[in-house]
This record gives structure tokens, C-alpha cells and sequence, in this order.
């Protein structure tokens, strides 16, 4: 662990922008926090407030600053929103998309508030977790999450009686359920909510799904940013014809999502499964090749983050069951096509392949922004109450935004260039480290200093190994 002698650099330059979020107090300890999510390896409230030397304070203050500071989350992401748009490296640009995604935050136990036993579709197995999801931004040169929401777990009392107020009957033969088979019960109540949402007014209320949640996230971009129009990219659990329905009509917005195989497409012939379409096209494909006839899978070229990829890919109109007429583009990156295709779908009819793909292809940086994320604090926490995990995970998502901030901003970056005397051009994690490095130097100069000035080094270092070894 690296006892911190002063703020980072890159703290001490982009905290001013958010100085008006937060009390005097809690300004200070907002630098503190966010110094201990870039530079400490504990992402703990514990952890980070052993990093201090000069700003050493009780664990107690750090805590408050997530429990008790009135300052305001949406006002926070503003903020941190607005420091991005001040950069043209990060500014929203007409070439970007939006990506929808979530993702687990595991912790060992049930002890924390509104934590729920969920799925994980990686490891196929439950564990106690919360769940986050993010819309997030991402165009050729940078990328960053834009609003965000943990989902929360039904609440079941409050739902029986909002369809009961609404004059939705619940069976007899179910309520014994209630006591008996809680999961069913659970289950039973929200097919009821599903079924009469968009028919009764006041029900889509009563429950945050992840797809509302989804909705309610882009509802809040295009009121922020009525006049950017940039296409949303998600993956195929999101890919259902509600959600994709809202988009195309309610917020008049282009998508691009990915299919399972086991979606149908109606043929002429009958409906089929995609899977047994994409064979089909696939066998058609090469027996074309062999004859020397036109491909069925053209071989496509779109440009990605400064690099160009190849894709041999399959576009048309079609009908696809409980989805209407899209765009379906199904890609393969082997020229054999011997690897599993991918299918996609877009409300732009027009579209073709390359520009379907490129979107499709923006939508993997909310999965790195997770895992990186992660690397940053985002599920290391240990707060029990659910606002301060809240407000935890903003923080998490501010200091996400400095280093990609950083990337970008030419001057900042020349100033450490000269102090550090390296050369300054990576990714988010390469800026962390050149923040831990920044932070090492400040350290040795900390120490240098005192001996210039006749202290013993055993009394300089005193406080340092506090730091590190606290009693």
C-alpha cells in the first residue's frame, strides 16, 4: 500500500469541477475517497482511510461522507458529465452509440441491503448480489458510462396490492403460494405484472424490472440530449420485442441487438429457427463458392477504435416472429464460416452490414467498463446501507471518468510528462498507474524534503509506517 503524502495530481486537477456538489467538509472528503479508489489496492472505506498521512482523520468521516452528506447523486453525474463534454477527446460525437448491459456485484453473504440471490450466467450458478445497469457511451476514441441504476427486488406486498387496486384478480389457487412456494408466488405475481403493464395504467410503476430500468436511462438521455440521435447496441437478453418496441416507437430511436438462435424468422416456407436459417445460408454459401457463384456472405470491412476488422456477412429485410419486419445481418469472422454465426437485428431498414456491425461492435466497452470497474471498486465495497452503495458506486464511475479524462486532456498531461519525465499515451488502467506513480514521486519528495530540512528519517518515516502497519 502507498501512503499518500497529498492529493494525486489528477484529483487536485479535475476536483474543482465538482467543488460545488458537495459541503466544504465533504469536498475534502470526496478528494480523499476518490484518491483511495485510484491509488489503494483496499477499496474499502477502512482501506482508503489509511492512505493518509497529512489528511490523516477518522475512519468516521468517510463513512458520513456516504451516509449522511446531502449531496446530490444526479447533480454528481451532471457534473462528471459535463467535465467529459469540456474535452474534445471525450465530448459526444455524431459517430457514437450507446450501449445497454448489466452486471453482478457479488458479495459473500446476504447482509447488505436489497441484495438478492441472482443468476450468474458466467459461472451458472446463484450468488448473493447486486445487480447494476449501465447505459454507456462509446465512439471511435474514448468511452464512459453515462447514467446508471441498481436494480432492487420486488417488493411483493407492494405489488399484490397495486394489481389488486388496479382490478387485476389474482387467483385463490395461487395465494397459497404466499406461504408455502415464496419463489413461486414471487414468480406468479410478476406474470401478472408482465402481462398487464403496458395495459393497465399505473402497473408498470409498481416494479423496476432491468428493462424498465433500461427505458428509464435512456428516457433521462434523450431529455439531457434532445438533439443527438446516436443508435443503442445491446445484447440479446435485452433483444426482446417490448423493449425493442419502445425504442422504435415510443423514443423514436435506431437499435441494434443480437438474437438467439432459438428466435424464429418467417419464411415464405414457413417459420423457422435462426439457427437452422443461418445453416441453411451457410450451406447455400458454399455451395455457391464451389461452383463459382456469388457469395452469400459478403465479406465486409468496418473501423473500430483506430483498427479496421473483417466480417463475412449475410443482410436482408425480414419478419422475424413477435418482432416485425428488421434488419437482420448475420455475421461470421472466419472466411469458412466454420465459427458460430452472429445475429443481429436493427429498426433501420435501410441499414447495411458494415454499419449494423460497427454498432453491434460499441457494445462490448460497457462489458470492459464492468470489469474494469471492478478493478476501481466497483463491487469491493462493504457498506451495508443500499444509498451508500449507491453513492459508492457514482464514485466509482466519477473516478472512471478522471482517468479517462486524462487520456485526453493534452495540457494535464504534458505537465506530468515533464514531472515524471515518461512517456504518457495508455488506457484507463495505464492511467491509474501513472497516478500511483505520480504519487510515489510526491512521496520521495515528501521525504527528501524532510531530510533537507535536518529531520531524522526515522521521524519522517514514523507516520508512513502508521500508515502502512496501522495499529
Amino acid at each position: 500500500m502507498l501512503p499518500l503524502v497529498e492529493f494525486p495530481e489528477l484529483v487536485q486537477h479535475y476536483a474543482p469541477f465538482f467543488e460545488d456538489v458537495f459541503s466544504e467538509q465533504a469536498y475534502v472528503e470526496f478528494q480523499r475517497y476518490v484518491s483511495g479508489l485510484i491509488v489503494s489496492e483496499n477499496k474499502t472505506i477502512e482501506g482508503i482511510n489509511r492512505l493518509f498521512v497529512n489528511e490523516s482523520r477518522n475512519q468516521s468521516s468517510l463513512n458520513r461522507l456516504l451516509t449522511e452528506s446531502p449531496f446530490d447523486l444526479k447533480t454528481l453525474n451532471q457534473k462528471r458529465l459535463s467535465l467529459l463534454a469540456s474535452l474534445p477527446g471525450t465530448e459526444i460525437k455524431q459517430n457514437g452509440v450507446l450501449s445497454v448491459d448489466d452486471t453482478l456485484l457479488k458479495h459473500y453473504g446476504q447482509y447488505f441491503e436489497k441484495i438478492a440471490y441472482l443468476f450468474d450466467h458466467v459461472e451458472q450458478n446463484y450468488t448473493w448480489a447486486h445487480n447494476l445497469v449501465t447505459l454507456h457511451y462509446s465512439d471511435d476514441e474514448t468511452d464512459y458510462p453515462a447514467y446508471f441504476q441498481l436494480w432492487q427486488p420486488v417488493d411483493l406486498d407492494k405489488l399484490e396490492q397495486g394489481l389488486l387496486s388496479a382490478g387485476i384478480k389474482i387467483k385463490e389457487s395461487k395465494r397459497a403460494l404466499k406461504e408455502t412456494a415464496a419463489h413461486q408466488w414471487r414468480q406468479y405475481l410478476l406474470g401478472l405484472w408482465r402481462r398487464h403493464q403496458k395495459k393497465s395504467s399505473g402497473i408498470a410503476e409498481l416494479y423496476d424490472s432491468k428493462l424498465r430500468i433500461a427505458e428509464n436511462l435512456l428516457q433521462e438521455w434523450k431529455q439531457e440530449h434532445p438533439n443527438l440521435k446516436p443508435p443503442v447496441a445491446f445484447d440479446s437478453w435485452y433483444t426482446q420485442p417490448a423493449f425493442c418496441h419502445f425504442l422504435d416507437k415510443e423514443l423514436q430511436m435506431s437499435y441494434v441487438g443480437a438474437l438467439a438462435e432459438d428466435h424464429q424468422v418467417v419464411l415464405k416456407r414457413g417459420q423457422e429457427k435462426l439457427s437452422t436459417f443461418a445453416a441453411h445460408l451457410k450451406q447455400e454459401h458454399l455451395d455457391a463458392i464451389q461452383h463459382g457463384k456469388p457469395p452469400v456472405f459478403k465479406r465486409i470491412t468496418i473501423k473500430y477504435k483506430g483498427t479496421k476488422e473483417q466480417y463475412y456477412s449475410y443482410c436482408a429485410t425480414h419478419r422475424i416472429h413477435n418482432f416485425g419486419k428488421q434488419r437482420l445481418v448475420i455475421n461470421h469472422r472466419q472466411a469458412d464460416l466454420s465459427d458460430n454465426p452472429i445475429c443481429l437485428i436493427s429498426n433501420r431498414l435501410v441499414w447495411q452490414a458494415p454499419g449494423i456491425t460497427r454498432i453491434y461492435r460499441h457494445r462490448w466497452p460497457v462489458e470492459v467498463y464492468h470489469e474494469e470497474g471492478k478493478d476501481e471498486g466497483l463491487d469491493q465495497y462493504q457498506l451495508r446501507n443500499f444509498t451508500a452503495i449507491e453513492r459508492h458506486i457514482a464514485l466509482v464511475a466519477v473516478v472512471y471518468s478522471l482517468l479517462r479524462a486524462a487520456q485526453h486532456d493534452h495540457a494535464f498531461r504534458n505537465k506530468l510528462q515533464r514531472e515524471l519525465k515518461i512517456e504518457l499515451d495508455g488506457s484507463v488502467a495505464f492511467w491509474q498507474r501513472v497516478t500511483q506513480a505520480q504519487s510515489l514521486w510526491k512521496l520521495a519528495l515528501f521525504i527528501q524534503a524532510g531530510l533537507l530540512q535536518g529531520h531524522k528519517l526515522r521521524e519522517l518515516m514514523a507516520p508512513l509506517l502508521r500508515a502502512v502497519c496501522p495499529t
